[in-house]
């Protein structure tokens, strides 16, 4: 595979570069920055600072990555980005490199979407097959699992997650963890009104796991059920077989639960990345 670099684009000689990718007119190429094969870069393009990413990733428009994080509490210490592959960044995405917190990375998985003009900040970490439509702002340390979809102009509080298959409607003002699978909805504060049914069937999970993921919150959102009450129950009905979705569900708002201001990863503020470790099966297995 051959790899294009135009005339009118800064490359540093230091920039590792991969087997055919191409970047276009008007590009900046930091000396720090490792660009996967097939990467392309459309035009104007800024990648910089500590950047490592992956094959088949995609670049459109005034794109800024690697930037400075936006933390007055950051010393200019070398903190980095790492992005997987076959990621799609539209026109005027932005992601910040970590802060002097957790692991000092801002994290990117693969297969995900960033619309037009959508922010990610530091320490962050996208997981795999998320979309964030245009205009998403998410703030510092959020974490988003796995086919998470966060609609348009939708902005997520910093410490936040947002779980696995959860779908955010458009222009929420998200300021606590939203559980997986879960549909939330509401300009301010959203609230969680049903289940993402689409989603789970997209994602093949079965419908006998849904229907108890529906159980679930039915009896934890709608009636109001203590937390072992539910779990006594899933426990007797389900004869100790209990399906990882529900166990996902379950240990996800235990964590919130015993976290802060609705945000389990709150508990880890300020602490140093040995106590920052990841609190849930899914975090766990992608570290």
């Amino acid at each position: 595979m051959e790899t294009r670099i135009s005339p009118m684009s800064q490359v540093d000689p230091n920039a590792r570069i991969g087997q055919g990718v191409t970047i276009g007119p008007f590009c900046v190429v930091g000396p720090d920055v490792e660009i996967g094969d097939g990467t392309t870069l459309h035009s104007n393009v800024v990648i910089i600072g500590k950047t490592q990413i992956g094959a088949g990733n995609r670049f459109w428009p005034g794109c800024v990555i690697g930037g400075d994080p936006q933390d007055v509490s950051w010393q200019a210490s070398e903190t980095q980005i790492l992005i997987g592959d076959n990621n799609i960044f539209r026109e005027g995405v932005t992601v910040n490199r970590g802060a002097e917190k957790e692991d000092h990375t801002t994290r990117i998985g693969n297969n995900n979407m960033f619309m037009a003009n959508s922010h990610v900040a530091h320490n962050c970490r996208i997981f795999n097959n998320v979309i964030l439509v245009n205009g998403v702002l998410l703030g510092g340390h959020v974490h988003v699992h796995d086919g998470a979809i966060v609609s348009g102009n939708s902005v997520v509080h910093h410490f936040s997650t947002l779980g696995r298959l959860s779908f955010v409607s458009g222009g929420c003002r998200v300021p606590h963890d939203i559980p997986p699978f879960m549909l939330a909805a509401g300009s301010d504060n959203p609230q969680l009104k049903t289940i993402n049914v689409v989603g789970m069937r997209r994602a093949g999970i079965s419908d006998s796991s849904i229907e108890v993921v529906r159980e679930a919150f039915r009896l934890i959102y709608r009636r109001n059920r203590p937390l072992d009450e539910v779990c006594r129950h899933f426990d007797d009905t389900l004869e100790g077989v209990i399906p990882i979705e529900l166990s996902m569900l379950l240990t996800f708002i235990e964590n919130q639960r015993n976290g802060k201001l609705g945000r389990a990863r709150e508990a880890v503020r300020n602490k140093p990345a040995a106590e920052s470790a990841p609190n849930t099966t899914e975090e766990r297995k992608a570290a």
